[in-house]
């Protein structure tokens, strides 16, 4: 549904509207708001509500606003006119009554009808679509347009492009913002949608994590684990769908020293693949690229020390990989040691890739191979898996250090170096999602 709301009024009516604008001026700051220029100057002087201009009517603002009504830009148009001067504005004023008839768009010229219009889109959605348009292969002026396709006729949105020099969660709390300044006795229904990879989907859960306000996920990126992780829909049509539904469900988020994480840390292996498969990799190869740097990577991992910290107790191990999951989707195959990483029962799984000897020689590099299909079948068949190579656990919170200090991956992005601390944010983020009931399994209690 488009998100612009037209005003119009003449020198007669001006009070009216003005008054208007006041009582309904919690609606009006949901929407881009657009006026003539005199109307406009008036309610923005009234309520201090940002107003975009337009020409005056006499120097065809009407001709404008019929112009995104074309456009399909414009949720209503309210035009409280002079009775008195009907012969004059008749033909502005039948034009653009024929356009919204033609593109229904609700049309209302007196205060009765204005104020019937405006509670109406009072009790619509309103969703802030951060979109990331360099993420994934895809055409992303296709993607957007097929997104506001499905999207539009049921939810007002408004598009915010994410830019080099701006982090996604700044962008994401000003929308926050925009909602919770929103007046009280409206209904809870505006939230915010994701659309991109698993990196730019983590920075806005970031500024989501406790605030209840709920966030759809449309993937475009190249793995898209936390979509795979939740059961939400890889395609874009199947994603707005699950938008549309309205159904959600609450699951945990951490925090990875300052850094939010949704999916899992990966420190070791995993980092050193993740930086492997870089953008050209993996605009060339696509979801392939982790695979083929995952081989090269495993043919020169070095085992490394790790000392673990959890309730002040210290275990020290010999690894050449090390994956601590909030959630994970069975692709993460480092992170399925207990079979299962369940994203709302308040623990993070960890799985620790250990061994014996002081470096890795050719046979302990075949059975990491022989682990990695094992771990994987464990996520398939969600049963545990019990190797001597492996270490699995389940903790609330975790410290870890590393000689030398090693790489730490956190959702897709390399973070720095160790040391880090991990703690779980137990049902800190609300998502739209499918199948609520079976998705999500019954919180567990703790396993360590």
């Amino acid at each position: 549904m488009p998100i612009s709301i037209a005003l119009i009024a003449h020198d007669t009516q001006k009070v009216d509207i003005v008054a208007l604008a006041q009582k309904h001026q919690a609606i009006l700051s949901r929407y881009n708001s657009i006026a003539t220029a005199n109307t406009g100057k008036q309610i923005q002087a009234a309520t201090g509500l940002s107003i975009e201009l337009l020409r005056s009517q006499r120097d065809g603002g009407d001709i404008e606003i019929a112009a995104r009504v074309v456009a399909g830009e414009i949720a209503c148009v309210i035009w409280l006119f002079d009775p008195d001067q009907g012969q004059l504005i008749a033909p502005s004023l039948l034009s653009l009554l024929r356009l919204c008839k033609i593109y229904n768009v609700p049309f209302a010229t007196n205060l009765a009808t204005a104020d019937a219009v405006l509670q109406a889109l009072a009790k619509c959605r309103v969703a802030y679509l951060i979109f990331n348009p360099v993420a994934g292969q895809g055409n992303p002026d296709w993607d957007l347009a097929m997104i506001r396709q499905i999207l539009e006729p049921q939810i007002q949105l408004k598009v915010i492009f994410t830019k080099p020099d701006v982090n996604p969660d700044d962008q994401a709390k000003a929308a926050i913002a925009e909602i919770q300044e929103s007046d009280s006795t409206s209904p809870d229904t505006d939230f915010i949608i994701a659309s991109g990879g698993d990196g730019t989907i983590s920075a806005v859960a970031n500024a989501l994590i406790g605030t209840g306000i709920p966030l759809g996920v449309i993937p475009r990126g190249t793995a898209n684990a936390f979509s795979v992780a939740l059961g939400i829909p890889t395609g874009l049509k199947a994603a707005c769908e699950t938008i549309l539904t309205g159904n959600t469900c609450v699951v945990d988020a951490a925090r990875c020293n300052d850094f939010p994480m949704i999916l899992l840390a990966g420190i070791g292996f995993e980092a050193e693949t993740v930086e492997r498969a870089n953008r050209d990799m993996k605009n060339l190869l696509g979801a392939l690229a982790y695979l083929v740097a995952g081989a090269q990577q495993l043919l020169e991992q070095k085992l490394f020390a790790v000392e673990v910290q959890i309730d002040g107790s210290v275990t020290q191990f010999q690894c050449g990989a090390m994956t601590i999951a909030n959630a994970a989707p069975p692709t993460s195959v480092l992170a399925q040691g207990l079979g299962e990483v369940i994203p709302n029962d308040g623990l993070l799984d960890v799985t620790i890739a250990v061994s014996k000897n002081e470096s890795l020689n050719l046979s302990d590099r075949l059975l990491a191979i022989d682990v990695i299909g094992k771990l994987f079948t464990s996520a398939l068949v969600k049963t545990p898996i019990e190797n001597e190579v492996l270490v699995c656990f389940r903790t609330n919170k975790i410290k870890v250090t590393a000689i030398p200090p090693q790489k730490v991956v956190v959702d897709g992005e390399i973070i720095g170096t160790t040391p880090v601390e991990i703690v779980c944010i137990p049902d800190g983020l609300t998502l739209f999602a499918p199948l609520v009931n079976s998705l999500i399994p019954a919180r567990k209690t703790a396993e360590t």
